[in-house]
C-alpha cells in the first residue's frame, strides 16, 4: 500500500525542513573556528576540496564542508600535498569499507612517513654537526681569549649528546 499524496507531501515538506535546520557556516566564521583566512577557504575551494553552497553572492558551508576543511587543514598540518589531502578528503564521502581506497591512501601515508623519516635523519645529522662545530669554536674562543664560555641552553644540550 502506497503513502497517500498527502502523506507524501508532508514527508517531503519535513526532510525539507530538516535540511534547513541542519547547521550551516559562513566563511567568516569557518575561518574563525580554523584560524585561517577566507582567502585560504575559497583557494581550497578553487582547487575543488570544498564545494559549499550559494545563497546570492554568499558561500553557505555545511557540516560537511566543515568535516572536509578539518580533515584538509589536518592534511597539511601532516604535511600532505593537496592531491593527496584531495584523497583524503574523498573518503570522507565513499563508505568506509572501501578496500581499494584505503590501501591506496595507507601507501600514500606510509610513503609521507618514509620521507618524514629520512629528513629527521638529516635534520640529527646536521644538528650533530652544529653541535661539533660549536665546540670547535667555544675551544678556540677559550684558547684565544682565556675564558670559559657560556654554557649552552639546556634545550640544545640534548642535540649535543
Amino acid at each position: 500500500m502506497s503513502a497517500s499524496p498527502s502523506t507524501a507531501g508532508r514527508k517531503q515538506k519535513a526532510a525539507a525542513a530538516a535540511k534547513g535546520a541542519a547547521k550551516s557556516f559562513t566563511i567568516t566564521e569557518l575561518a574563525t573556528e580554523f584560524d585561517v583566512t577566507p582567502r585560504a577557504i575559497r583557494f581550497y575551494e578553487d582547487v575543488g576540496l570544498l564545494e559549499p553552497e550559494r545563497s546570492g553572492r554568499n558561500r553557505v558551508y555545511s557540516q560537511r564542508e566543515r568535516t572536509r576543511l578539518k580533515l584538509t587543514l589536518r592534511g597539511k598540518r601532516l604535511g600532505l600535498s593537496l592531491q593527496e589531502i584531495k584523497q583524503l578528503v574523498d573518503m570522507y564521502d565513499s563508505p568506509s569499507d572501501t578496500a581499494p581506497q584505503l590501501q591506496a591512501f595507507l601507501v600514500v601515508l606510509r610513503n609521507h612517513r618514509t620521507q618524514i623519516e629520512l629528513q629527521l635523519e638529516d635534520i640529527r645529522v646536521t644538528l650533530e654537526e652544529i653541535a661539533q662545530h660549536e665546540a670547535r669554536c667555544e675551544r678556540l674562543l677559550e684558547a684565544a681569549t682565556g675564558h670559559a664560555v657560556a654554557p649552552v641552553p639546556a634545550s640544545r644540550r640534548a642535540a649535543r649528546a
